[in-house]
This record gives C-alpha cells, structure tokens and sequence, in this order.
C-alpha cells in the first residue's frame, strides 16, 4: 500500500506544486550563476547509491568548498537559498525521487556515504528502507541548521546530531506503519505551516 500511495501523491504532488517550483526555479537562476537544480548523491534503500534532486541554495560548486552538512550560518547558502530552505521548498524536486522509486514520501532522511560510513551495523538498519522526504526524525529536527549553527558543525552533526536522529529513525524502521506515516505527513504540514508563519 506504501508504494502505490507514494506513487500517487508525489505525482499529484508534482502536478501541483509546479507553478511554484517554476517560481523558484526563475528566482534561483537570477539570484546566482549556475544550474537551478542540484543533484548530490546519497545512499539509499539496501546501500544503493542514488542522486537526490534539490533547488540549489548554495553557490555553485559549493559542494567542493566545504562539509556535505549546513548549519544556519554557512557563508556559502545564497539569499534566495536562505528563504527556499527555511520553508523547505528546496526539497519539492525531491517529489521525483518518489516518483522513480529512489525515495519514499516517509522514511529516514537519505545522508551522504561519506556520513553513512561512519554508522553502527546496527545503525545500518535505517537501508533497509527506502529513505524518506519527511520522518520522525527530520520532524524532530526540523531546525537542524540552526542547531548546528556556529563551531565546526560536521563535527557536531556525527558526534551529537547523527546519532539522536538514526534512534529516532531506528524506532521509525521497527515500528512503521501505513497509519503512521500519514500521521507524520500530517505532522510535517502542521509543522511547516507554523515555519511559515511565523516571522524568521
């Protein structure tokens, strides 16, 4: 049931947020040189390495200049990137993700391999899922940037972060259910919502 729902609601999902994104698409190729759409690389259900697609927010060829992790201060996050993230909208192409099966609409947030080789065998379990665009655990942190802000933050994200999150992600593999994610979806709604309005 999981499949087949996700399938519908990203594709309807598309449908209708693609005025938006062409919005954003047209402020980003203003705001900065380069593409519109960033591709990086995660590592998805089983190990499978996947590209994850984003509205860029940070300047081209960001991804050579620093961690893989942002925090709320990093230098290299465009103005217009500043607004897309605080509101999420740079993770409406990731509706394509779930669209070609890379991802799911609830799952574990998908990390780069370079962090994921950093994780337990147990903590390993979170590939046996497809990973998500919203979970408990991106719910539960939905203002990591800001936590992360100031001091070396990749350190802080594998020392501190990580791990809070993939015991949170850990619970959500051993506990998943359909009833449930439409439970955090609802939740992620609520909770983007209230980031909206209320003034940054």
């Amino acid at each position: 049931m999981k499949r087949p729902f996700d399938i519908l609601l990203s594709a309807l999902g598309l449908i209708v947020t693609s005025p938006v994104m062409l919005v954003c698409v047209i402020a980003v190729k203003l705001s900065s040189p380069g593409p519109a759409i960033y591709g990086g690389t995660r590592v998805g259900r089983n190990k499978k390495e996947f590209r994850i697609y984003k509205l860029r927010t940070m300047r081209q060829g960001a991804d050579t200049m620093g961690p893989a992790i942002t925090a709320g201060d990093d230098p290299r996050i465009t103005p217009t990137g500043r607004v897309l993230r605080r509101l999420k909208l740079d993770e409406l192409p990731q509706l394509l993700n779930v669209l070609r099966g890379d991802m799911s609409l609830v799952g574990p947030r998908p990390e780069a391999s370079k962090y994921v080789a950093h994780y337990t065998p147990d903590q390993l379990r979170v590939l046996s899922v497809r990973p998500g665009i919203t979970g408990p655990a991106a719910l539960a942190y939905i203002n990591e940037e800001e936590i992360l802000r100031g001091g070396d933050a990749e350190s802080a994200y594998l020392s501190r972060v990580m791990p809070m999150k993939l015991a949170i992600d850990l619970r959500y593999v051993d506990t998943a259910t359909f009833a449930g994610d439409l439970r955090i979806l609802a939740q992620t709604f609520l909770a983007l919502f209230r980031r909206r309005t209320t003034p940054a």
